[in-house]
């Protein structure tokens, strides 16, 4: 289960048997998400509201380098 970022609390990361659509998993706490790399869509969310807001908020400044190790990950 690589992780990508640890920050304010929340752990980005993706499993080593992932499928496409590309995708990251956000946790905080005993809370999580995912959200499709390429629209930020969130797909399903346990994050309370503020928690989600940020954690999009983040993954959208990130989300270059999230799809660059995605793909070294996958095809590589």
């Amino acid at each position: 289960m690589p992780t990508l970022l640890l920050q304010e609390g929340f752990k980005f990361f993706f499993y080593a048997n992932e499928h496409e659509p590309k995708h990251i998993h956000v946790m905080k706490g005993g809370n999580h998400a995912k959200i499709e790399l390429l629209t930020l869509r969130i797909v399903y969310n346990y994050l309370k509201p503020q928690e989600l807001r940020k954690a999009l908020e983040i993954a959208e400044i990130y989300q270059d380098e999230f799809e660059r190790r995605w793909n070294e990950y996958f095809k590589g």
